[in-house]
C-alpha cells in the first residue's frame, strides 16, 4: 500500500485514459515510390504498410494514445524505467573538439519528480500506472521484460504480481556483469542488474532454440542426468553439442556498454544490443511487435530492426529520439519509419488539467500563465498584442496551433494602429512573439513583414517544461530564441545542390568554455536533412548527413536530380547537438 493508491472513496486510483491522435512529424529512408504507394492507399481509403514508429512523447500520454489501435497486440515490451538517479536523463554531447553532460531538462527533470519526487510512494503509483496500461497493450501470448537494480526491484515484482499474477511470473533474470571499479570499503560492489519476466497468460512464447549457446565441451553429469544419458550414441551426444545449450536465468555473456566502444553513446544507462537481442529472439518472432516506452538511446529498437521485427519506441527526452534516429539510419537497408509526437493535443490536455474548461477564461489564464513566466506585464486593449517586457510588446502563440504568416501580418497591423493610442501604446518598435510551434520558413518571412512595418521582431519558443508545475514554482522556465539557419541553391537543368553556409543557435545548456571553444559555425549541428519534395504534410527524409561518435565530419552541401520539370518545395531540416530541429523552406522551380 502506497499513498496515493486509493482515491478519496478507496477506489484504486486509475490511471490517465486520454487517447490523443500521434502526429507524424518524420517519414525517414522512405523512398520516392514508397511515398507514393502510401500516399495513393491512403487516397483510396485503404490502411497504409506499417511503418515503425519513434514516438517524442511523455508515457503518460503516449501509452493511452496506442491503446485504441495496439490493446492485446503488443507480443514483446522490454522497459529499462528510471532508477533513483538524474543521471538517466543526462548524456555526453560534442562540440567540435569539446565535449560535456547535457544536464536533464526541466523536462525530463519533471519526469524524475513524478517518479521519485515523494519517495517511494510517488514511484509505485508511478510504476503501477504504467503497468496496468502495458498489460492492457499485451497480448495474449505476449511477454514483458522489465529491467530494474536493487534502488526497487523487490517493490516493482511486488507490483507486477498483482498487475499480472503471481502465476505469469516466469523467471528473474541476473545480468552479472563485470567492469572497472575500486573494491567495496564498506560493503560488496554491485554487479549485477534484474531483469522480471511476466507473461500475459498461462500460454506464452519461448523459442528457445533461438537462443542456445554453443558448448566448449561435452560435460555429461552421470549422476546427475542417470543411466538414460549411456544409451546415447556418440552422433546423438554430438547432435546435442550442435544444437548448444539453452541458458539459464543468470547471464554473464554480456559486457556493460562502457566496455563497448563500437556501441557506446554517452548514455550512462545505455543496454547493450546483444541482451536485447536474446530477449527478442526468446519471446517473439519475425514480424512481431516489440514495444520499448522508455527507450533511450534505441537499442530496443535497433536490435528489434535488425531481427526483421516491427517496433515502437518511445521518450520524452528530446535528445534520446534523435539519438535512436541516428542510430537506425546506420542499419544497412532499415525500413522506412516514422518520428511522431502528441503535438497541440498533448498541450491542450496539460491546458485543460490545469487551467479548467470555460474556453474564455482559459485563454485569458493561459496568457496571464506564460506572461508572468515570462516577466512581462499584461496590457489590455488589443486582440493580438497581449503583453510588455523591457518596453517590447509580447504576442502569446495559442496552445493549439503553431506562429503561422496570417499570425505575424496581424501582430504588425495591430502594432501600427497602437502608436500613440495611449498608456499602453507601444514604446520601442519591437515585438517578442512567443510560441510552442513556428510555421516552416518564419524567420525569412518575418523579415519581409518586419521591415515593412518598421518592427523588429524576435520569436521565442515556449519550452515545454512550463507544462512542469515544480519548474514553475522554482522559477527555472526560460525562454530561448529559435536558431537561425542560411543556405544557398544552384539549380542546373534538373538537378539541385543545396548547401549550408551559417547556422546560428541559442547557447541553451551549453557551458561557456564549451561555447568558447567553437572555431566553425558548423560544429553545433549535429545531423540535417533534407526532403527535396515537401507537400505540405510530413518531412520525407530523402538524404541526410550526420555525426557518430566514430566520425565527426559532416556533409555541408546536398543534392539531387528532379524526375520532371516542375515547381517544388526543398524543405531542410538542421538538429543540432542538444537535438533542437530547425526547418527552411526554398522553393524550387526546376525548367
Amino acid at each position: 500500500t502506497w499513498d496515493g493508491k486509493y482515491d478519496k472513496d478507496g477506489k484504486r486510483a486509475a490511471p490517465l485514459r486520454i487517447a490523443l491522435p500521434f502526429q507524424t512529424v518524420e517519414t525517414v529512408n522512405e523512398s520516392a515510390q514508397q511515398r507514393q504507394k502510401m500516399q495513393d492507399m491512403f487516397a483510396a481509403g485503404r490502411d497504409p504498410e506499417w511503418r515503425n514508429r519513434l514516438i517524442w512523447g511523455d508515457k503518460k500520454y503516449v501509452l493511452p494514445s496506442l491503446l485504441p489501435e495496439f490493446a492485446g497486440k503488443v507480443d514483446l515490451i522490454y522497459i529499462d524505467p528510471p532508477f533513483a538517479t538524474r543521471q538517466d536523463f543526462s548524456y555526453r554531447a560534442e562540440v567540435g573538439d569539446e565535449n560535456f553532460t547535457k544536464k536533464p531538462s526541466i523536462i525530463e527533470q519533471k519526469a524524475y519528480r513524478d517518479t521519485w519526487g515523494k519517495g517511494l510512494d510517488s514511484y509505485l503509483a508511478w510504476f503501477y500506472e504504467t503497468a496496468v496500461l502495458l498489460h492492457d497493450l499485451l497480448a495474449d501470448t505476449g511477454s514483458i521484460y522489465v529491467h530494474c537494480d536493487p534502488t526497487a526491484s523487490h517493490y516493482i515484482k511486488a507490483i507486477l504480481d498483482a498487475v499480472f499474477g503471481q502465476d505469469h511470473f516466469r523467471n528473474e533474470i541476473v545480468w552479472c556483469y563485470t567492469g572497472s571499479g575500486s573494491p567495496g570499503m564498506k560493503q560488496f560492489n554491485r554487479k549485477h542488474d534484474t531483469i522480471f519476466w511476466y507473461s500475459k497468460s498461462s500460454q506464452w512464447r519461448f523459442n528457445r532454440d533461438k537462443i542456445r549457446v554453443s558448448h566448449k565441451k561435452l560435460n555429461i553429469n552421470r549422476k546427475r542426468r542417470g543411466k538414460k544419458e549411456d544409451a546415447l550414441t556418440p552422433a546423438l551426444r554430438d547432435a546435442y553439442l550442435a544444437k548448444g545449450k539453452v541458458p539459464e536465468d543468470w547471464w554473464e555473456k554480456f559486457s556493460p556498454v562502457m566496455r563497448l566502444i563500437k556501441e557506446r553513446l554517452g548514455y550512462p544507462t545505455q543496454k547493450p544490443e546483444a541482451l536485447l537481442e536474446r530477449i527478442i529472439k526468446a519471446s517473439s518472432s519475425p514480424g512481431g511487435l516489440v514495444l520499448d516506452c522508455f527507450c533511450g538511446s534505441g537499442t530496443t529498437a535497433v536490435a528489434a530492426e535488425k531481427l526483421n521485427r516491427r517496433w515502437i519506441a518511445c521518450d520524452m527526452g528530446r535528445f534520446a529520439i534523435h539519438t535512436a534516429r541516428k542510430r537506425l539510419l546506420g542499419i544497412e537497408d532499415v525500413r522506412p519509419f516514422v518520428v511522431q509526437n502528441l503535438g497541440k493535443y498533448e498541450r491542450q490536455a496539460w491546458q485543460k488539467a490545469e487551467l479548467g474548461e470555460n474556453a474564455a477564461l482559459i485563454a485569458r489564464a493561459y496568457r496571464q500563465f506564460i506572461l508572468d513566466l515570462y516577466h512581462a506585464e499584461t496590457v489590455e486593449g488589443y486582440g493580438w498584442l497581449h503583453g510588455v517586457k523591457d518596453r517590447r510588446m509580447v504576442h502569446v502563440g495559442s496552445v493549439d496551433s503553431p506562429i503561422a504568416l496570417g499570425d505575424v501580418q496581424q501582430i504588425a497591423i495591430e502594432f501600427r494602429r497602437a502608436i500613440g493610442a495611449g498608456k499602453n501604446a507601444p514604446r520601442v518598435a519591437g515585438v517578442d512573439v512567443l510560441g510552442w510551434d513556428f510555421a516552416l520558413d518564419i524567420n525569412e518571412t518575418m523579415r519581409q513583414i518586419a521591415q515593412d512595418a518598421g518592427l523588429q521582431v524576435r520569436f521565442m519558443r515556449i519550452p515545454r517544461d512550463v507544462l512542469d508545475e515544480k519548474a514553475v514554482t522554482q522559477n527555472d522556465i526560460q525562454f530561448f530564441e529559435l536558431a537561425a539557419l542560411s543556405v544557398e541553391t544552384d539549380v542546373k537543368g534538373r538537378q539541385i545542390s543545396i548547401e549550408l553556409t551559417d547556422f546560428m543557435v541559442p547557447p541553451d545548456d551549453v557551458p561557456a568554455d564549451v561555447i568558447k571553444a567553437v572555431h566553425h559555425w558548423s560544429e553545433w549541428i549535429d545531423y540535417w536533412a533534407v526532403d527535396f519534395d515537401y507537400r505540405d504534410d510530413a518531412f520525407h527524409n530523402q538524404w541526410q548527413s550526420y555525426r557518430t561518435r566514430k566520425d565527426r565530419t559532416l556533409l555541408l552541401r546536398a543534392s539531387h536530380v528532379y524526375p520532371q520539370a516542375g515547381d517544388y518545395v526543398a524543405l531542410v531540416k538542421v538538429i543540432d547537438i542538444l537535438g533542437n530541429d530547425t526547418t527552411k523552406a526554398i522553393p524550387v522551380k526546376v525548367r
